[in-house]
């Protein structure tokens, strides 16, 4: 084995910078690195897969209940937060798409809002034995598409219905329940832009040049660049357009404040459905990345155990937790305060600050330091909103419908 084989793993994982481990002895059997050969406009394809998803839905939601005037051991918690986090809303999202699909198709209620997601997590429990990464590539880029595609249709649906009646921008509700929205509002936002919390495994997915360091750094920006190109537009058109629109009265998800023509939402709520079906994956498969690389430390090798059982365990536990809280604004709220705020607004100043020891006199040190005290502050305020919400939509809500 030549030596520049040997930082293979940790370039992939960190950049090209970390200690050196034997690449035979770590990636080849693990879903993020088993497979390096990706391009970089797979990057993008991922990338948009990734950041557009359920928390686009809510943008317009959060806005109205803001109304106008809108380490090592920690990082793995909190990134744990995301990606389980994510899934549970994805399992949420999918199900209440396809619901809204079946009415507007002209379901009856007697097949609720449950038992969608149990369909919705069937499709999982086949798609998560799916062996790595660029295994999804095909499954990333038709959600790609879907997520333009409906967020399209989303906003321009809003603008084509145009000003509902009566259409108000204030903040709803007492003092109490107004002040709690702000701050779901907040977390509901900072959900929305925390794709960030797989980069370095959609980085790991690159090939990587043996003697040059960060080879993997310009085909990732190429890819970023244009993700983020298609992620402003959805999310920005999604959020002005709903909101203008529905004022304060739209609903968690944009999809269900939209309603004519009838088809063409049913079609959206479709695409919604194909879309979170690629990215609930995006999101487990650094999750079974680390189950697997636990169980082999533990010495457990059988590869039906550790692929079948502990994947369908998950994709079961993310369903039943869906069941059982299928609250979708206010989980956005809820795991952006606890996962996203941490994960991608301050603990990078965090590290940043620890790693690069700016002089206190600086104007970087105290940018950062102003960062994280914003961030922590709207991550707890986040956290108290969100779960009087869930109090409160729990007391009216008949759960197992």
């Amino acid at each position: 084995m030549d030596v520049s084989s040997k930082y293979d793993l940790e370039e992939a994982r960190h950049g090209g910078i970390g200690t050196v481990t034997p690449k035979e002895e770590v990636d080849e059997d693990l879903p993020i690195t088993a497979n390096r050969s990706a391009k970089w406009w797979y990057i993008a394809v991922h990338n948009i897969t990734a950041m557009v998803g359920a928390g686009v839905l809510g943008l317009p939601y959060a806005m109205g209940l803001l109304g106008k005037t809108a380490g090592l051991w920690a990082i793995i918690p909190f990134q744990l937060i995301v990606m389980i986090g994510l899934d549970i809303v994805y399992m949420v999202t999918g199900g209440s798409s396809l619901h809204q699909a079946y009415k507007l198709f002209g379901g009856t209620q007697s097949f609720g809002l449950s038992a969608w997601i149990v369909v919705f997590a069937a499709t999982e429990l086949l798609s998560c034995q799916l062996p790595n990464f660029n295994a999804l590539f095909l499954v990333s880029l038709l959600a790609a598409f879907m997520s333009i595609s409906y967020s399209t249709i989303g906003w321009v649906s809003a603008v084509a219905e145009g000003k509902a009646a009566a259409v108000s921008y204030a903040i709803l509700g007492g003092t109490t329940p107004k002040i709690m929205g702000i701050f779901n509002g907040l977390g509901t936002m900072v959900f929305a832009y925390g794709g960030h919390s797989v980069v370095l495994e959609i980085q790991a997915t690159l090939p990587s040049k043996p003697g040059v360091p960060n080879s993997t750094f310009k085909p990732y920006m190429w890819g970023v660049a244009l993700a983020y190109a298609a992620i402003a537009y959805c999310y920005f058109c999604v959020a002005f357009a709903g909101y203008w629109a529905f004022g304060n009265g739209v609903a968690s998800n944009i999809m269900l404040s939209v309603e004519r023509p009838h088809w063409l939402v049913a079609v959206a709520n479709l695409l919604v459905v194909i879309h979170v079906f690629g990215s609930y994956q995006m999101y487990a498969m650094p999750v079974f990345d680390m189950a697997e690389d636990l169980c082999r430390r533990k010495n457990i090798k059988n590869k039906l155990f550790t692929r079948v059982f502990v994947r369908s365990l998950f994709v079961v536990f993310t369903a039943f937790i869906g069941i059982t809280l299928p609250f979708f604004g206010d989980l956005l709220g809820f795991f952006g305060a606890f996962g996203f705020a941490p994960m991608t607004f301050w603990m990078p100043s965090v590290i940043w600050l620890v790693v690069m020891k700016p002089s206190k006199k600086s104007w970087d040190f105290w940018l950062n330091v102003l960062n994280i005290v914003v961030f922590v502050i709207i991550m707890f305020l986040a956290a108290i909103g969100s779960i009087y919400s869930i109090i409160q939509d729990a007391k009216t809500y008949k759960f197992y419908q």
